[in-house]
Formats: C-alpha cells, structure tokens, sequence
C-alpha cells in the first residue's frame, strides 16, 4: 500500500517544523524561544499553529506531562519531497527538467556545487 503524501504545511507551520526536526521533541514555550529572532509571534500564535499542525497530522503531541511536547510526524525529507514535487507541478508543468534549469540560470554556482551536482547526475544516470 502507497504512503499518502504529507499535508502541504504553510510557510510558518515548516519553520516550526524546522524546530523540531533540530530540536527534537519541545514545549510550545520552546518552540516560540527558538523562533524569537527570526519570527517574534507571540507564544499563544505557536500554540495555536502546533495545534492545528496536530489536527493535519503533521506533529504529535505528548500529554503526559503539564508542559506538553510536541514532535514531528513527518520527516524532513519527506515533507520536502512532497514541497518541491507540488512545485513542480505548479511552477515547472511537471517538469523537473524545467525546474533544474531555472535553477542552473538564476544564480551563480560555486565549483562545489557544480561537481556535487555532476555526481548525482552520474549516480542517477547509473541506476
């Protein structure tokens, strides 16, 4: 039986993912200290999104103890596969190939990357 695909997160349910994923398991409180700087929502905006993030099934939530802690229910490789295959269909038609090539034009590759990129290029031309 096929997995089905993760809910789609929002732009700010992925940052709080983000948290968990680094982070492990955490308390809203937690999350909201970790995201302070580069997203300064009050601690009642966090709950309320890792609470409808319960709802999709995109965490869970252990209740055991008076400060409940949250965890991912998805992986990050998983969430991010399901991201970018809905971009491409969006953006790209369904073609990764067109999605590569914006790639390729919109900014300056360093020589690294360009040698990381030609590896998985022959590891997938192998398989």
């Amino acid at each position: 039986m096929a997995r089905s695909s993760p809910p789609s997160p929002t732009a700010a349910e992925l940052t709080i993912l983000t948290v968990l994923w680094e982070h492990g398991p955490c308390s809203v409180r937690e999350v909201a200290d970790a995201l302070s700087k580069t997203h300064p929502t009050g601690y009642t905006t966090k709950l309320k999104l890792l609470q409808v993030m319960l709802s999709k099934g995109l965490v869970s939530r252990d209740d055991s103890n008076r400060a409940h802690r949250y965890t991912a229910s998805v992986s990050r490789n998983r969430v991010q596969r399901h991201v970018v295959r809905s971009m491409i269909d969006r953006a790209f038609g369904g073609s990764a190939r067109n999605l590569v090539m914006h790639l390729l034009r919109s900014r300056e590759l360093t020589d690294e990357e360009i040698d990381e990129a030609r590896r998985m290029l022959r590891d997938q031309t192998r398989e």
